[in-house]
């Protein structure tokens, strides 16, 4: 089988696999999710040289306890109540857990970017490993279900809306940096990106964000407007964060002296290399819309 063709088969399997899950049912998405950390967690422990059943515990607890005292609270509270025969009550604030959260993340972010930037950086210490593992691996796949309930109920749209826009910004920031690109966007990370790529993939990206909102996401008459804007501007948060996000995988990658993240997915590496612009944008996509939320 050639290359081209394993190429389109593995990534016709995993937007197949991605969208069924995505609209089947609440359930069905979270858990492909925690899969997917799963694999992205024993990925990045190879990457960064890491203990992998300690990082896969410990992403994995946090996931799912978060996600039960987020989502399921009164199931959760109710089955460990009827089978331990006690009266636990989980009731938790979850703006507050959110917003503590998104706090850790965005600190981790942060240190993300310096280590991409900063070229003394070329080593990962043992404390980063952990911080990177919470903030930069675990926390932002929770905020990609989060984002999924936007600000009520679980809307599938919303987070399909998001997938279409990385997938608009890195395909037209190939085709436009293939056949324009003249000037390096970062060189020393990722040798093929260019300016005219990462401008090309923006534009095209806020165009997709456009057609989003008009024709898949259909609002109310008396808030199109309003929502032509929101998803103009998640669009340009895809494209600049997004394309940060796909950096710094990248500089793991090229510390650690390898290509590909993994090989779960012939032609394309590993799911790490598929999500690493998902990861880093979701808790962005969250900040936004809790400022949405408490302007509005």
């Amino acid at each position: 089988m050639n290359e081209t063709l394993k190429r389109t088969l593995s990534g016709a399997v995993y937007i197949a696999l991605l969208l069924t899950s995505i609209l089947f049912s609440t359930e069905s998405f979270i858990i492909l999710f925690g899969v997917f950390l799963i694999i992205t967690i024993y990925e990045f422990s190879n990457i960064v040289n890491f203990n992998k059943v300690f990082a896969i515990l410990f992403g994995t607890l946090l996931y799912t306890i978060v996600i039960l005292i987020s989502h399921y609270n009164k199931q959760t509270s109710a089955y460990l109540n009827d089978t331990f025969k006690s009266n636990l009550d989980l009731e938790t604030n979850i703006q507050q857990l959110d917003l503590v959260l998104l706090a850790i993340t965005l600190v981790v972010s942060v240190k993300c970017i310096i280590f991409l930037f900063y070229d003394s950086v070329q080593k990962v210490s043992i404390s980063s490993k952990y911080l990177y593992l919470l903030g930069y691996i675990t926390l932002p796949f929770l905020f990609i279900v989060k984002i999924s309930f936007g600000t009520n109920d679980y809307n599938p749209k919303i987070i399909i809306g998001l997938f279409v826009l990385i997938w608009t910004n890195d395909t037209f920031a190939y085709l436009v940096g293939k056949s324009m690109g003249k000037h390096k966007l970062f060189e020393r990370v990722s040798p093929k990106k260019t300016i005219e790529g990462f401008l090309g993939g923006m534009f095209f990206a806020a165009f997709a964000g456009f057609l989003i909102s008009k024709l898949y996401i259909q609002p109310n008459p008396a808030f199109s407007s309003k929502s032509i804007l929101i998803w103009t501007i998640i669009a340009l948060i895809v494209s600049i964060f997004g394309t940060i996000g796909d950096l710094i995988e990248s500089k793991f990658k090229r510390i650690a002296g390898i290509k590909d993240s993994g090989s779960i997915m012939p032609g394309h590496g590993g799911i790490l290399d598929r999500l690493d612009s998902v990861i880093f944008v979701a808790p962005i996509i969250f900040l936004f819309y809790q400022i949405l939320y408490y302007v509005s």
